[in-house]
């Protein structure tokens, strides 16, 4: 069985783009017997750009809640904090002796935060590092990503290769991307791509009143109510990923009938949000009630990552000659 390994940073509100993007391909590679994953929040990589504690804290424990409520099921996958298995610092600092400063240099993410006027800190240049260690430490096979972070792997095959062929070592197993498809691109209420940064966001667990404020702030042209509308806008857009072919296919003809307002178009999409997520919304709601499940949820991820980790690691302290007897 191949492992299958994501992170997730704790620095908000998880969304739809989240979901669609990534979390239902979690479950779907999850339910099909052919991947072993290990779903981890990223809380330690966090750290480069979120400095309030209060927030860092309550965005981790809710991650883990959505997590579950979403479906990950953690008989079938391994899910953990970063932060729990302190093997993955110890590996990034030696996989740091044998990244060049120049790659990490070349990272879109450093130099888009360069471009933009950011005084980057050190932890946002090593960024690559601890994630290739997050990766390594695991063995893993595939790593689920768009397209924008596909640089993100190669550098960490970059880096497994170099700590491979320095020390002599088949050590590190090189890890492929799996590549999201097209739908990983799901549109904000602006029409952006959907993301906390932009502020565009639509929070499938959000109260029904904030959700219906969400889902009411979508942008739309000005088309009087009794026209013809464009059938593509981003209402439908959205629409799309809740809906059948013939539900769909429905509005689009409401749309052009004309005497259809954007009005009723959102309070069919956001019926159908409340719908698709009926059963986990219920879920979360049980979880809150159950600190004691999520918890123990999280030791158990934990102690099963660990004894893998600490085995790698001690291998590959092994491997550039560091002696001691703290692992054996």
């Amino acid at each position: 069985m191949k492992r299958s390994l994501s992170g997730i940073q704790p620095s908000g509100i998880l969304h739809l783009g989240n979901y669609f993007g990534a979390i239902s391909q979690f479950v779907k590679n999850q339910n099909s017997g052919e991947f072993e994953g290990f779903y981890f929040i990223a809380d330690y990589h966090s750290l480069t750009s979120l400095t309030d504690p209060k927030s860092l804290k309550e965005n981790t424990y809710n991650i883990v809640l959505d997590y579950l409520a979403l479906g990950l099921d953690p008989d079938k996958s391994t899910i953990f904090l970063q932060s729990d298995i302190p093997e993955h610092v110890e590996l990034s600092w030696l996989l740091s002796n044998v990244t060049p400063v120049g790659l990490l240099e070349r990272g879109h993410s450093y130099k888009d935060k360069i471009a933009k006027g950011f005084t980057p800190n050190a932890g946002l240049m090593t960024y690559p590092v601890l994630m290739a260690a997050d990766i390594l430490i695991y063995d893993t096979d595939i790593v689920p990503v768009g397209k924008d972070q596909k640089q993100h792997l190669e550098m960490t095959r970059d880096i497994a290769m170099k700590f491979n062929q320095q020390y002599g070592v088949e050590l590190f197993k090189l890890p492929d991307p799996f590549i999201m498809d097209d739908l990983a691109v799901i549109p904000g209420t602006d029409g952006q791509k959907m993301s906390k940064s932009y502020g565009n966001t639509i929070n499938m667990f959000a109260s029904k009143k904030e959700l219906k404020k969400q889902v009411m702030s979508i942008v739309t042209d000005s088309t009087p109510l009794e026209e013809p509308k464009d059938p593509n806008n981003n209402i439908a857009k959205l629409y799309a990923l809740f809906a059948s072919i013939e539900k769909q296919n429905e509005l689009k003809e409401k749309f052009l009938a004309g005497n259809f307002g954007y009005g009723h178009a959102k309070t069919e999409l956001l019926n159908a949000i409340l719908e698709y997520f009926g059963e986990a919304r219920e879920r979360r709601e049980h979880l809150v009630e159950n600190s004691d499940y999520v918890q123990e949820v999280l030791n158990e991820g934990a102690k099963k990552a660990r004894a893998i980790a600490r085995e790698k690691i001690m291998r590959a302290k092994e491997a550039v000659g560091l002696i001691g007897n703290a692992y054996k």
